[in-house]
């Protein structure tokens, strides 16, 4: 699996979005464009500190999560339709330029920080290592990027 930490592989994710307009259609799903593009800033800002959207789940919850963790950085790509946690999801309609610009300042911080060391624990799933961190970013990301067919 590629990591958003790698230059090259953020590279690949900047032109892909450079194939977005304000009218792309999903493939699958309810979200509109930029609404997709501001629900893939959330994981970004959770690495980069911000965790004010997630609640932590409680002991038994938080122990069923660990289970799944591995799904988030291995090497097979997410399903379609996929649940979305609560506090990442986007239900009013976003502006599509503003989103797209808010997301690429949020992937050139996350390459800044892993040049300068190695993000926090996540508040659900505990500690990950850089390379986990990179895997899951770059997974989320191209998730939602074949999700509008680019």
């Amino acid at each position: 699996m590629k990591s958003l930490f790698d230059r090259q592989t953020r590279d690949e994710i900047l032109e892909r979005m450079d194939n977005l307009t304000d009218s792309s259609r999903a493939l699958w799903g309810r979200m509109k464009v930029g609404q997709m593009l501001h629900h893939c800033q959330f994981p970004l800002e959770v690495a980069l500190g911000n965790h004010q959207r997630l609640k932590v789940p409680n002991p038994f919850l938080r122990l069923l999560m660990k289970g799944y963790k591995k799904n988030l950085y291995n090497d097979r790509p997410w399903k379609q339709n996929m649940p979305t946690a609560p506090g990442f999801k986007v239900k009013e309609d976003r502006d599509f330029k503003e989103e797209r610009t808010k997301l690429i300042q949020l992937l050139d911080d996350f390459q800044l920080l892993g040049e300068k060391g190695e993000p926090g624990p996540q508040p659900i799933f505990g500690a990950f290592t850089k390379e986990q961190w990179g895997k899951m970013q770059y997974k989320h990301l191209d998730h939602h990027l074949r999700q509008f067919g680019v």
